[in-house]
């Protein structure tokens, strides 16, 4: 036996080394006891669901205190558990609640700590099986804590009574550490009035969804109390159906109305009516995943399958007229089940002087019914749009963050936006300074129930939402908003019809060392980029992108210190753009809009991911690989599973740039079916529809001469990317036939599969094949093919069979190649020959060079690996 100082609370039994010491040796769940028993003289012994603990009292009396204690505290937890038949036994533990989890290394102990940040808290554990079972060694309170960098992969949790020095397998995992213990931290220093208040009904002390407890989030127009995991998925289902808010930290919102519809609803008669048919088989606890929480959320209150369907549910006039009744009384839990069975908050009443339940329920002095009303209402969306010129007008205007827009009286002068209760006040509702302004956002109509609405952020990290129900009104306050924040050098990008425009820094080509301001309008898939000395730089095509990186945004940190990670990299052939945000909220739409448009967004050639030579990126991985690793087998004449094709090329559609075909993890057979798939459900087809029936008319020309002219007019008359796909397929399936006595599809053969698949027909028109073969058979003539491309072409498929006959043999590794490589200039003394296999990354190869010329890396040293193609472009 060890001397201990013992403390129990409400949730944890601990031990310290003495009454002084802030920090515990050891923690162990309250709601994990399953027994407490007396074992002899001075002992007892508390037994936990996994493990068993002996602790000797100072006599009998004392040890009968604790036992007495402890059985009751036990069986409180247990009875009150029974209760929640959603829940689990075990849900006070970081288990599932965790933000953030994983092993750190802690100093002063010899092996890394499983570290838990969960809530306002940080636990620690000795490993992942005592994580699991809730057996912790101390729990931090942040709202005490403060988290300092202290260099690459440390950092400090410091506090009044000790400093935890931490240390991470990598810069990247620390900051991910650091984040989620300072947003631990803001948690803690929220104001816990209002969650309080809300706790005090029993039913709102756990998850309305899952059963968590000390739920601090609410969704306001549904009245339930839910926890953090379950209002993530909320937010997905957006806030015409859910209006999520925290309970500690949206304070604003928490009128005194609104707290105390929350007391009289609870969670219980919520789920009375959203839940009243949940099957066991179907309902979450606080271990459900993010999968199944989205699921079940999307059930209970987007397609209302659990709901408790009120008799009138289906005859809306009806409905209406029992809305109408309801809101002049007491009866939330009616008025609830008219509501979302279908009754509208805006029906007419037939009643002049009260034409809305609003304002029945006003007139008759229910406050409660008024508020549930307002939190649901979506008709205070529509208004008019009235003012003078460029300068004022009648806005609908609200921050983001609450659920509804506000109607106000807007101005635009001496660069200054305000924003009025009405067009006689004199003094603003608020204010925001043009020279705050980094951003402006023009949202797609009806994007947040409203005709249309563009976004505002300004340099305190704030949004502002304001919307019109016109769009050219929408589109003329952008215009004059935009010409008062942009910079002049950048005037010109004033003209663009710009979905987004704002003011960021990057970096650009091979200077790295210093990051310039820049101004930036994304228009459809194409970046626009103007310098600060006001030169405009090439459009950026970002279908065209051969790479786009997002690297983590450090909490609190601008990253424009040398040696600091850039957050954002799209790059181009010959081009490299580094772009860097101050601010993480604007800077995080800025990323989802840019990889949105590097996106493919339908299913025309157009619409895909690019190449530099218009072909689609998903179309360029197929060919390469097929041509690696399939010309010396039937390719094309056996089909591939159904299954990985159609996973595969899903893939390859969401975003072909990610993905990497590997020979062993990707049958050639399956990548070949994908790539014939794709053409077959292509969107207007290969050939268009408008020239489809031109080619197939075409091979009944019987003067070869003449048949090829026309190919060559049909050709031209091809939308440029269809052309360039076409010329990309056609010398792929050249490069083919080439092969024919190792893979057995010839000319004629290949013209029989692609015939159907390019034209999209059931292959009884003959002339879909015989168009294929004629393009293969006069693939020079056709698409202009002069002698030195064609050896090139040539050169390369012998090189790719002798390099497969040499893997087969085992001679070598199947792609490994000698390369050239320049250190810093293209010079004899600088150059290095490095063999490079099939799996070297280009990190691999940098420290293999660098470690040849003895070259030691620094701190903040940047290294770069640049390939050359034959026009020296890097």
């Amino acid at each position: 036996y060890q001397r201990r100082w013992v403390k129990l609370d409400t949730d944890y039994l601990r031990y310290f080394d003495s009454e002084k010491d802030t920090y515990s040796k050891r923690l162990i769940p309250v709601s994990s006891i399953s027994r407490v028993s007396s074992v002899g003289d001075q002992k007892f012994e508390v037994v936990t669901n996994n493990r068993n603990f002996v602790f000797r009292a100072e006599n009998d009396a004392d040890r009968n205190e604790w036992i007495r204690t402890l059985q009751q505290i036990a069986e409180e937890r247990k009875s009150k558990a029974a209760v929640r038949t959603s829940m689990s036994l075990a849900t006070d533990s970081a288990t599932e609640l965790a933000d953030k989890s994983g092993f750190l290394e802690l100093r002063g102990f010899k092996h890394k700590l499983f570290v838990v940040v969960a809530g306002d808290k940080v636990f620690l554990y000795k490993n992942a099986e005592d994580y699991r079972l809730g057996i912790g060694i101390t729990y931090i309170e942040m709202n005490v804590g403060n988290v300092k960098e202290v260099d690459r992969r440390g950092f400090d949790l410091t506090t009044p009574y000790r400093i935890f020095s931490f240390s991470a397998d990598s810069e990247q995992e620390k900051e991910e550490w650091v984040e989620a213990m300072q947003q631990s931290i803001t948690e803690a220093l929220s104001n816990s009035e209002v969650a309080e208040r809300i706790w005090a009904v029993e039913s709102n002390r756990f998850c309305a969804d899952c059963g968590s407890p000390k739920p601090d989030w609410a969704s306001i127009n549904l009245c339930v109390v839910i926890c953090k995991r379950c209002a993530g998925e909320h937010r997905g289902l957006g806030p015409g159906i859910t209006k999520v808010r925290s309970l500690k930290m949206d304070r604003k919102v928490w009128t005194e109305e609104l707290i105390e519809l929350f007391q009289r609803f609870g969670n219980i008669m919520a789920n009375q009516f959203w839940a009243a048919n949940v099957p066991p088989s179907e309902a979450i606890s606080p271990t459900s995943g993010s999968q199944e929480r989205r699921r079940f959320l999307i059930a209970k209150y987007r397609e209302g399958k659990y709901r408790h369907y009120h008799p009138l549910f289906g005859n809306q006039e009806e409905l209406n007229r029992a809305l109408c009744a309801a809101v002049t009384t007491s009866d939330l839990a009616e008025t609830q089940a008219l509501l979302f069975c279908g009754a509208s908050v805006t029906c007419d009443t037939g009643d002049p002087q009260c034409p809305t339940p609003l304002a029945l329920a006003e007139r008759s002095g229910q406050r409660l019914q008024m508020e549930f009303l307002l939190h649901n209402k979506t008709s205070g969306w529509l208004g008019g749009c009235h003012g003078a010129g460029q300068s004022s007008g009648r806005l609908l205007s609200a921050l983001l963050c609450c659920a509804e827009f506000s109607r106000r009286w807007c101005t635009l002068q001496d660069g200054v936006l305000s924003y009025y209760e009405n067009d006689r006040n004199t003094v603003p509702n608020g204010e925001i300074r043009v020279e705050e302004i980094v951003c402006l956002v023009n949202n797609p109509l009806h994007a947040h129930g409203i005709e249309s609405t563009f976004e505002v952020y300004t340099e305190a990290d704030r949004l502002y939402l304001f919307g019109l129900e016109s769009p050219a009104s929408a589109r003329e306050w952008l215009k004059s908003i935009a010409k008062s924040f942009v910079h002049p050098c950048a005037e010109e990008l004033l003209a663009l019809d710009f979905e987004r425009l704002g003011r960021l820094h990057y970096k650009g080509g091979l200077t790295l060392e210093r990051a310039q301001e820049g101004w930036f309008a994304l228009v459809g898939s194409t970046l626009h980029v103007c310098c600060e000395d006001g030169r405009r730089q090439e459009p950026l095509q970002l279908r065209k992108l051969q790479e786009l990186c997002e690297y983590p945004y450090p909490a609190g940190r601008t990253p424009l210190a040398g040696g600091e990670r850039p957050p954002a990299e799209p790059r181009r052939a010959g081009r490299t753009l580094y772009i860097q945000g101050e601010r993480k909220l604007d800077f995080l739409g800025w990323v989802h809009a840019i990889q949105k448009a590097a996106s493919s967004s339908g299913d025309t050639l157009s619409e895909q991911q690019l190449t530099e030579s218009d072909v689609p990126l998903l179309v360029d991985r197929c060919i390469d690989y097929i041509t690696q690793c399939g010309m010396d087998q039937g390719i094309y004449r056996k089909s591939g599973q159904n299954s990985k094709t159609t996973s595969l090329l899903e893939v390859l559609q969401r975003d072909a740039r990610c993905v990497r075909l590997k020979e062993g993890e990707h049958h050639v057979d399956d990548v070949a079916n994908t790539l014939k798939r794709f053409f077959r459900d292509l969107g207007d087809g290969l050939f268009t529809r408008r020239w489809a029936p031109n080619w197939l008319w075409a091979t009944a020309l019987e003067e070869e001469g003449a048949k090829v002219g026309e190919y060559r007019q049909l050709l031209a008359a091809l939308p440029p990317v269809n052309r360039a796909t076409l010329k990309a397929l056609i010398n792929h399936l050249f490069r083919v036939q080439c092969f024919s006595g190792e893979n057995q599809m010839n000319t004629h053969n290949l013209a029989i599969v692609f015939g159907p698949t390019l034209f999209q027909t059931d292959g009884k028109d003959y002339k879909a094949g015989r168009v294929v073969e004629d393009l293969i058979s006069h693939y020079v003539e056709i698409f202009n093919v002069n002698d030195q491309e064609m050896k090139k072409q040539q050169d390369e498929i012998t090189a790719i069979m002798k390099m497969r006959e040499a893997s087969s043999s085992g001679t070598q590794q199947a792609g490994d190649f000698i390369c050239t490589v320049y250190l810093e200039e293209k010079k004899t003394e600088t150059e290095q020959h490095v063999k490079v296999s099939a799996t070297m990354t280009a990190e691999e190869l940098t420290f293999e060079i660098l470690d040849r010329r003895k070259i030691i890396m620094k701190e903040k040293d940047y290294w770069s690996c640049f390939e050359v193609n034959e026009r020296e472009e890097a």
